[in-house]
């Protein structure tokens, strides 16, 4: 299992990381920079606003083994506000499908479910939500990792 900060901006996540990724000497990882509007339509997602498609989805810079994450809040699309010093998960990347299942409903219970474990666009199995004690939290499997 692995653990990954994972921050959340509002409009600012590429600029943040274009900032990081300079005073870390680093770059994107494998990944790049995933926008909101590459999000391709589906009945679950409904369509972006188009002064949000360059909103970033999901973006990552490796710092020795570990990753930094981080992407753009989408208003009004389930979340909850932006509010600096309450914009960051823990991201977990679990071994295996029935372990991410486990983690996720044990974690979750007596919270507050912001997206339920589902397979995702990106090939990920994915869900997030807040704990009973207010840490927010991502676990995302991939199988081919």
């Amino acid at each position: 299992m692995k653990l990954n900060p994972y921050l959340n901006f509002d409009g600012t996540c590429e600029e943040a990381f274009n900032f990081y990724k300079k005073v870390f000497q680093t770059e994107f990882n494998q990944f790049g920079i995933m926008r909101f509007g590459d999000v391709p339509a589906s009945e679950e997602m409904p369509p972006i606003p188009e002064e949000y498609h360059n909103r970033i989805m999901h973006v990552g810079i490796n710092l020795g083994d570990q990753t930094l994450m981080g992407s753009d809040i989408m208003p009004g699309f389930g979340n909850r506000p932006f509010q600096i010093g309450d914009n960051n998960y823990v991201s977990i990347h679990p071994d295996s499908r029935e372990e991410a299942d486990r983690l996720f409903k044990e974690l979750s219970a007596g919270g507050e479910v912001e997206m339920p474990m589902q397979d995702q666009f990106w090939g990920d199995y994915f869900g997030s939500f807040r704990d009973r004690f207010g840490t927010d939290w991502m676990i995302n499997y991939n199988a081919n990792t």
